[in-house]
């Protein structure tokens, strides 16, 4: 789980505005840190099987994002994965 100062910050880079939270970039963004939280959590606990499909659950919806973004801003979707350290 993330922390609130992680989370602040990773708002902070990616938001659009003032007060931004549900952009599609700041989404993306959250996604992928807790992702990548989840991913060494499950490297640990290899037969941790709920975490692991909620894992799943998260790339799924990262994935529909991106390429929500990448369909209707090619330049952002770009961007942002580049940043990320994202393959796309």
């Amino acid at each position: 789980m993330l922390s609130k100062d992680t989370k602040a910050k990773l708002m902070k880079k990616y938001a659009q505005h003032d007060g931004d939270t549900g952009s599609t970039e700041v989404q993306i963004a959250l996604l992928t840190a807790n992702i990548n939280e989840i991913s060494n959590h499950i490297k640990t606990h290899k037969k941790d099987h709920v975490s692991a499909r909620g894992l799943m659950k998260k790339i799924g919806h990262r994935r529909n994002l991106l390429r929500y973004l990448r369909n209707n801003n090619f330049k952002k979707y770009h961007n942002l994965t580049k940043s990320l350290g994202l393959r796309h």
